[in-house]
């Protein structure tokens, strides 16, 4: 993907109807930074993850996939704030799902508690930002 300093959409594949529904960009970048908006653990068929490891699971995939469409990695996470509805409870199994993601060149990372997402069944959402190539090593 060219550098440019022009804003751009990222919406891939799968993606466009909640684009459409909900008016927001899975991603927006501008040159080489990415800002993945949040991520939940909801699989294709619109189903919650049971717990929170299926959850992580589910978000990080989905913000692999959006950072693939805008041309970068995971390995270009520069930074992740992530939203847990159990903070306390859930944050030892969260951390252990995080870390198959980012085994090595952590990112920054804030994590919040929250009283509630989007839907009553989420308990984590994650939010990233990226700078594509940057993890390149």
């Amino acid at each position: 993907m060219a550098t440019t300093t022009k804003r751009q959409s990222i919406i891939p594949p799968g993606f466009q109807a909640w684009y459409d529904a909900y008016h927001f960009s899975p991603a927006t970048r501008v040159g080489d930074t990415i800002w993945v908006s949040g991520q939940v653990g909801i699989d294709a068929e619109m189903r919650p993850g049971e717990g929170m490891q299926a959850q992580a699971r589910i978000a990080f995939e989905s913000l692999k996939a959006v950072l693939e469409a805008a041309g970068a990695s995971l390995a270009d996470v520069v930074e992740l704030t992530t939203f847990h509805t159990n903070l306390r409870h859930d944050i030892e199994v969260f951390s252990a799902v995080r870390d198959e993601y980012f085994p090595n060149r952590y990112p920054s990372w804030t994590a919040v508690g929250v009283t509630e997402l989007a839907l009553p069944e989420l308990c984590i959402e994650i939010r990233a930002v990226a700078v594509a190539g940057c993890g390149d090593t």
